[in-house]
């Protein structure tokens, strides 16, 4: 269990730093053993998943499969957090609003651009 909360650490710092190619490496490879080890409603997992979605959508390099990636990610996570810890629950409310962001920023691609 302090291997998965020092990963899950590693990849926040990581994507403060906004090497989000590293955490999206570092969290395939971390989430399936932390939804194995743990399970899905453990809090290290929620944490796993809420990094990599961020890294998915906030990277500006980021493709549309991965805007959608980080959209059913974060769904998924805020569903369970919201079971889990109830929708007032800080970590709920915080993917929550990643969610927002996510679904803006795949929008914001999705939409054409007008030009005058």
């Amino acid at each position: 269990m302090r291997t998965l909360l020092a990963a899950s650490n590693y990849a926040a710092s990581l994507c403060a730093l906004l090497r989000f190619k590293e955490v999206k490496s570092l969290m395939r490879t971390t989430i399936p053993v932390a939804r194995r080890v743990l399970g899905d409603d453990d809090r290290i997992t929620f944490m796993m998943r809420w990094n990599y979605a961020d890294a998915l959508y906030e990277d500006n390099c980021a493709t549309l499969d991965d805007l959608r990636e980080a959209v059913t990610t974060l769904e998924e996570t805020e569903r369970t957090a919201r079971r889990v810890f109830g929708g007032a629950h800080p970590n709920a409310v915080g993917i929550g609003r990643a969610l927002e962001r996510s679904r803006a920023a795949l929008r914001a691609r999705e939409t054409p651009s007008r030009r005058a």
